[in-house]
């Protein structure tokens, strides 16, 4: 155990260490904590403390986390005693201090330094790179009027200036160099096939040329470089039958020079399953409609092809396949490959579904997702479409689809027309849901495709999953700009599903909640419509800005907070919470440290609970 970071422990809140190494049990030990976190918010209360307003705040937010911390009932939900950890550190007991993780160390020190008021939390993260550019911050109190306004107005453009520098490190796909970069890599894999841009335009031309076997490895192999873990991850995919699957147009978006992933991480990391991911998946593939069924699907369908968790939305799913594979996918579980003939549902369990559909008329918005519901053929899609716009209760109809970023050709404008037709105003509404991950997924293609449903009335939104390569500063606000400017909504921001095999991909709840604070806040508000949500299994989403449905209940050994997730019922009905243990933030930083992140300029993360 690191005996620095336990030397800078108790510098933090060396009365916490007092009474914990003078404690003869645990129970006098939680006994003499509550009582000196009562005395301080008390000494806070009352004004015997002098802080900032924001400090403040923090400092009395950290004493409630704490007094969490330490519960007996938190202890029993969490299944261990954070606060017997503290203590056996606090009386240096070799039995718990060599299996403490730096993380968990981490997570007291902040927390003991923002109880105490000494977070600077007020001065803000941007403040010190806007001085380091020599931009005086200025104290709008002390001025006034129409000189208070120029000084304001000076203050922004030079914070504009900050801000736009940190987002231009993530490019568009609509960029001129990348748009050029992507031309020549289209004609290398039209050369390589001996195919035209026509047969680029046709969709089933991409169909029939996805790279997902061992052919199509070696067809990978001749076209791009391939670091060698990502080879062995994608023969141990292919060997084992994990999904696996890139098509032809989603590859012209990788970096064709060099396979280090320092240009190209946001595209290669949603298609190339790490060597953690493959091999979880290949030793409980037996298993795998369980194990890896995250949501809890099997408990909340009523009916094959159906699933249902909220009461007047429920989901339709008519095909369990897709033209490409994310890696991520909450239905990893029931998605064999790319594109796999036996994953379309028969004619009669849709009518079944249907029917299903037909006889609540609770259902008053209807999701179409899958697998890639828009992979369906137009006569399938046509016919979903007819059955659903006859039930007068269906208001609403959402398709899910991903195919505008990995397969835009799909998108003619007679499946737009056809989808657009069923639009009745002021009676039913249709729109499109994807799935847009980066900015370097917006490209001229998907811009097109939107628009063609733009024209028929059909609005597309986003549900972005955010994952450790689309986490880091301002990358997602650089993603919403992009996604404006193609036409498309922010809608959701996902905290990625917390699937053991997807560990690889996640990132702490703290991020989400700090990058909502600090980064998506200056964006014009039409930009930041995307809610931050966690999907709680079997029960639904959750809102990650709403503290009061979720109680920070442990950490760790390794620095994992232990979330107490309420459901969305709760006030409706009675309903058990769920139990989440997140990312440790420690490990969170440390992987944005191996990629170049300065994680100096995420260091407010901690006070994120």
């Amino acid at each position: 155990m690191n005996k620095g970071l336990i030397k800078e422990l108790w510098k933090e809140n060396s009365e916490v260490f007092k009474l914990l190494k003078e404690s003869k049990n645990l129970k006098e030990a939680r006994q003499r904590l509550f009582e000196f976190s009562k005395d301080l918010e008390w000494k806070y209360i009352e004004g015997k403390e002098i802080l900032h307003k924001l400090e403040y705040a923090a400092a009395l937010e950290s004493i409630e986390v704490f007094n969490n911390l330490i519960s007996f009932r938190n202890e029993k939900s969490a299944g261990f005693s954070t606060l017997d950890l503290l203590r056996q550190i606090a009386k240096n007991s070799q039995r718990v201090s060599e299996k403490i993780s730096e993380g968990f160390l981490e997570e007291f020190i902040h927390l003991f330094r923002v109880m105490k008021g000494r977070a600077d939390i007020s001065s803000g993260w941007l403040r010190g790179l806007m001085e380091e550019d020599g931009v005086e911050i200025i104290d709008f109190v002390k001025i006034e009027g129409r000189e208070a306004g120029i000084s304001r107005s000076n203050y922004l453009d030079k914070l504009y200036e900050k801000v736009h520098g940190l987002i231009s490190r993530y490019p568009s796909g609509c960029d001129d160099k990348l748009i050029k970069e992507r031309e020549e890599n289209r004609q290398k894999i039209l050369d390589y096939f001996g195919a035209t841009i026509d047969d680029w335009n046709d969709y089933r031309w991409h169909l029939k040329h996805i790279f997902q076997n061992k052919e199509g490895l070696k067809h990978l192999q001749k076209l791009i470089p391939l670091a060698d873990d990502d080879i062995k991850a994608i023969e141990i995919a292919i060997e084992n039958k994990i999904p696996f699957g890139i098509t032809p147009y989603y590859l012209s978006l990788f970096d064709f020079s060099c396979s280090d992933r320092k240009i190209d991480y946001q595209v290669r990391s949603q298609v190339i399953p790490p060597i953690h991911y493959v091999t979880l998946m290949k030793e409980h593939r037996k298993e795998k409609a369980y194990y890896f069924d995250f949501m809890g699907e099997h408990d909340t369908s009523p009916k094959e092809l159906v699933t249902r968790r909220y009461p007047m939305v429920s989901i339709l799913k008519p095909i369990d396949t897709c033209p490409q594979i994310c890696v991520y996918c909450q239905r990893n579980w029931e998605i064999t490959g790319p594109m796999m003939p036996e994953a379309m549902s028969s004619k009669e369990s849709l009518d079944r579904a249907l029917d299903w559909f037909s006889k609540h008329t609770s259902i008053k918005d209807v999701l179409i997702t899958g697998g890639d519901p828009l992979a369906l053929g137009d006569k399938r899609i046509e016919y979903i479409m007819n059955r659903l716009c006859q039930m007068e209760h269906v208001i609403n109809i959402r398709w899910a689809s991903r195919i505008p970023v990995t397969l835009p050709m799909r998108i003619t404008n007679k499946l737009t027309k056809l989808i657009g037709s069923y639009i009745k105003p002021g009676k039913r509404n249709i729109c499109i849901v994807t799935h847009i991950e980066s900015s370097a997924e917006v490209t001229p293609e998907l811009a097109e495709a939107v628009m063609k449903f733009r024209k028929q009335g059909i609005y597309v939104y986003n549900q972005l999953v955010y994952t450790l390569e689309t986490s880091r500063r301002f990358q997602n606000v650089a993603a919403r700009i992009a996604m404006k400017k193609a036409g498309v909504d922010p809608y959701y921001t996902f905290y990625p599903k917390g699937k053991e095999e997807t560990e690889d991909y996640l990132v702490p709840v703290a991020r989400l909640r700090q990058e909502r604070e600090e980064e998506v806040r200056l964006l014009p508000g039409q930009f930041r419509t995307d809610e931050p949500v966690f999907n709680v299994p079997r029960l639904g989403k959750n809102y990650i800005r709403a503290w009061q449905d979720r109680e920070l209940i442990g950490i760790n050994k390794e620095g994992r907070r232990i979330y107490l997730w309420h459901p969305w019922e709760k006030g409706i009905a009675s309903v058990e919470p769920y139990i989440y243990k997140d990312i440790s933030i420690h490990k969170y930083l440390q992987e944005l440290a191996k990629r170049g992140e300065n994680i100096e300029e995420y260091k407010s993360i901690w006070y994120y609970y």
